[in-house]
């Protein structure tokens, strides 16, 4: 197989590791955004889950997406300055936390994402969930309702996930099957040159992919362990969909669904659809923002936030 050939047939498979997060191998001391923010580890079911722990009040709980990590929340810390503690977690497999080789059923996420309210002692949370995030989000407020105070959805999770999708890229990823080993030599040998079309997908405003963005994901690409835990959570997405799409309609919970207008992944028109199937909802559509709005218009997305909070 040419060079060529081989990009091609691993470039589906890199897209689904470069919309990870950027993260160095081992935990670091300190979580750089606007301020150096400590990074704590808390143990579940005999691994460690890093977190970011900020402010007093009312608590909310900020969830990342597929592949994705505490960086994608970088400008919501500023919530903690509103009488709001922040907890931004990463989520098992993903990040700085530990990446044990496990099959990721949705069962599994929940397990450990209870098992980490449980350890911080937090009874109840409003979850705040970008993507895959988010459908861990409306997971947890159908297993458990009394955990969950209120919900933030941004851009995500519909019901038939692969249907919606408006990249090929990706979906070709989610689709396909390949073994963890030849996904990692792949990442190795020509993430570079796919990470920045992958970038330009999720990310609308093109000035924000700086050499520092991708300097992330390559540094990302280079983590151990990470792309075995992105291709499992991948294989068991027909499990969410049968488990929790089917009982959208059943949200209780105040929810805020923020959307970017110019999402790429999921058009404006699936979060159109998934305020109607959750009663009482409320559709934010975000202008000037793709796939992680409150990265790309924070203070867009923070004030929605801040209102929803406050109604």
């Amino acid at each position: 197989m040419n060079q060529p050939t081989l990009i091609l047939t691993l470039c589906p498979f890199l897209a689904l590791c470069l919309l990870a997060s950027c993260s160095s191998p081992q935990i670091p001391q300190w979580f750089e955004a606007f301020s150096r923010i400590p990074v704590q580890t808390v143990e579940v079911d005999g691994y460690r889950l890093a977190y970011l722990d900020q402010g007093t009040g009312p608590v909310l709980i900020l969830i990342h997406g597929f592949g994705g990590s505490l960086w994608q929340w970088e400008y919501q810390q500023v919530l903690s300055h509103h009488g709001y503690r922040v907890i931004t977690v990463d989520l098992l497999g993903s990040g700085f936390s530990d990446k044990p080789a496990l099959e990721y059923r949705p069962e599994e996420v929940l397990r450990f994402f209870l098992g980490f309210m449980d350890q911080l002692n937090i009874p109840q949370a409003t979850l705040i969930g970008n993507s895959m995030g988010a459908g861990v989000a409306l997971a947890v407020a159908l297993t458990a309702p009394e955990r969950v105070e209120r919900l933030v959805l941004i851009g995500g999770l519909p019901a038939d996930i692969k249907g919606q999708l408006a990249s090929p890229l990706v979906r070709k990823g989610l689709d396909s099957s390949v073994p963890t080993w030849f996904a990692e030599l792949g990442a190795k040998l020509f993430g570079s040159s796919v990470g920045e079309r992958v970038l330009r997908e999720i990310i609308y405003d093109q000035s924000m992919i700086t050499p520092a963005v991708l300097d992330r994901s390559g540094r990302n690409r280079r983590q151990p362990g990470i792309i075995g835990p992105i291709l499992a959570i991948g294989k068991t997405l027909p499990e969410w969909e049968s488990q929790y799409a089917p009982r959208l309609s059943e949200i209780r919970q105040p929810t805020l669904i923020i959307w970017g207008h110019e999402d790429r992944i999921f058009p404006p028109a699936v979060g159109r659809t998934l305020s109607e199937t959750i009663t009482g909802s409320r559709l934010v559509l975000v202008p000037r923002a793709g796939h992680i709005p409150q990265w790309e218009q924070p203070e867009t997305v923070n004030h929605a936030i801040r209102a929803f909070l406050k109604s």
